[in-house]
């Protein structure tokens, strides 16, 4: 049989399945270690839980809002399809080509990227001081080619069909779900009796910032504020790709329900995992202790306070787990919708083929060239500010394209409505809008999002260049 002569999507993903998709993709390395930053930023455990829970409640609400379009329309694309709906073939062809260019690729490189930083654990050799040459300003190590061997293996694997996929996906999400359950019970019990959480939660709602010289600062008002946007790009890097579901929508199983269904116990189920990961953080650690912890690793720093010198290897094997089965989801899922795209005309035709095991194989190869080359960069921040920028201004798109259809499409079919229409839409929207406002005017921010703005604002000129050719 040729490579391309299945022609439809085999419908092979249950509620489960799904569930794990959109939970796997958003359970990454960020909860074990990004709060170390938040901590740093806002200086107090109330704002530290503060900030994760609306992080969640920020997520959860965008889910139950895009399950409203994914009942509306559950074609494989997702995301792209919901776009050209309801603001044309412009709007969605910019999101295709930012997913493409830094929204999903650059995700899959800087998760990539942190996987090779755990596995460096055990593996001394794949440190970044492992400079084999430069190009430029670019140092390639050991590391850098582990990293893209990884993205690799994950697309090889992907492409030998949806099957796969699924169960690696599956299990793995099972796996860290299970670990990082067993990571907050045992730092919960550890807390129990002792006075660490009362502490922490003595002052808790003094905010302060640390400053570079290692000093600290009061902050209130204005200066709060930007603190808490800047603090949650981390938070919600670490909450993203729950949207994945959606690209791949065309093998899910009764996806008018099971889409929105696992949108939102996905989303609910990482939330309120994030935010008992950091309550154990903070019943084990004092908080001037998360502000410090060794490379920002305060799950580590956490266990090794109840393991010893154990401690380290075992959160490496946790986050290596972690991490490797939120690249196979983001591979799985990413290039459908490049397969959409492709059959609209706006992308390399090859990739709206799908090969015998019925998957885009093709797109899924060049969704690895792509993303390997962004491994090349080894900065897993400035990934993350690329990557959360443009997904935030995209999500809002999306979201807004709800009153949009609501309008034009008032027939179509619906079987589910956007939950707390239209009030928790507009919630959605505005904090999102504010946060990146922030990102745009902060010091610390502000040239990485310019960049990823940029990236995104490029789409337009390829568009009407592509529509020309």
């Amino acid at each position: 049989m040729s490579e391309s002569k299945t022609t439809a999507f085999k419908q092979s993903l249950g509620l489960l399945d799904a569930t794990m998709l959109v939970a796997g993709g958003m359970i990454g390395s960020g909860i074990f270690i990004v709060s170390a930053e938040i901590a740093r930023n806002v200086g107090s455990s109330g704002w530290l839980i503060l900030i994760w829970a609306i992080t969640g409640l920020v997520t959860v609400a965008a889910a139950l809002s895009y399950g409203e379009l994914a009942g509306m329309m559950p074609k494989a694309g997702g995301q792209y399809i919901y776009l050209k709906e309801a603001f044309g073939q412009l709007t969605s062809f910019v999101y295709g080509w930012s997913v493409i260019t830094v929204i999903q690729t650059g995700t899959i490189a800087a998760v990539a990227v942190a996987f090779t930083k755990y596995s460096a654990i055990f593996f001394p050799v794949l440190n970044p001081e492992n400079v084999l040459f430069m190009i430029g300003t670019i140092k390639i190590s050991v590391g850098t080619f582990f990293a893209i061997s990884s993205v690799v293996l994950l697309t090889y694997i992907n492409t030998r069909g949806v099957e796969t996929g699924k169960t690696i996906q599956t299990v793995f999400t099972l796996a860290k779900i299970v670990s990082l359950f067993g990571l907050i019970a045992v730092g919960l019990w550890y807390g129990f009796g002792k006075n660490i959480l009362a502490d922490n939660f003595t002052n808790s709602w003094n905010a302060t910032k640390t400053n570079t010289d290692g000093s600290f600062s009061i902050i209130s008002g204005g200066a709060l504020l930007m603190a808490v946007g800047v603090s949650m790009i981390g938070s919600l890097f670490s909450s993203d790709a729950w949207n994945n579901i959606t690209f791949i929508a065309g093998e899910v199983k009764n996806p008018r329900r099971n889409i929105p269904l696992s949108l939102f116990l996905g989303t609910l189920i990482v939330t309120v995992l994030y935010i008992l990961a950091n309550l154990s953080y903070l019943s084990v650690l004092p908080i001037e202790a998360i502000k410090t912890a060794q490379y920002d690793r305060v799950a580590t720093a956490s266990m090794s306070v109840i393991f010893g010198g154990a401690s380290v290897a075992i959160m490496a094997a946790l986050i290596m787990i972690s991490t490797f089965g939120c690249n196979n989801g983001l591979i799985l899922s990413g290039a459908r919708l490049y397969y959409a795209m492709a059959k609209e005309g706006v992308f390399f035709r090859q990739a709206g083929e799908l090969n015998a095991n019925g998957v885009p194989a093709k797109a899924l190869w060049v969704q690895c060239v792509w993303s390997s080359l962004l491994c090349l960069s080894g900065s897993y921040n400035q990934l993350l500010n690329y990557c959360t920028f443009g997904s935030l201004i995209f999500y809002m798109i999306t979201i807004g394209g709800i009153f949009v259809l609501r309008k034009t499409q008032p027939n179509a079919e619906r079987p589910y409505r956007a939950f707390g229409f239209p009030v928790v839409p507009i919630l959605y929207i505005a904090v999102t809008l504010g946060i990146c406002i922030v990102l745009l005017i902060d010091s610390k921010t502000r040239f990485d999002t310019g960049i990823g703005l940029l990236i995104i604002l490029a789409g337009i000129p390829v568009y009407y260049l592509t529509r020309k050719k």
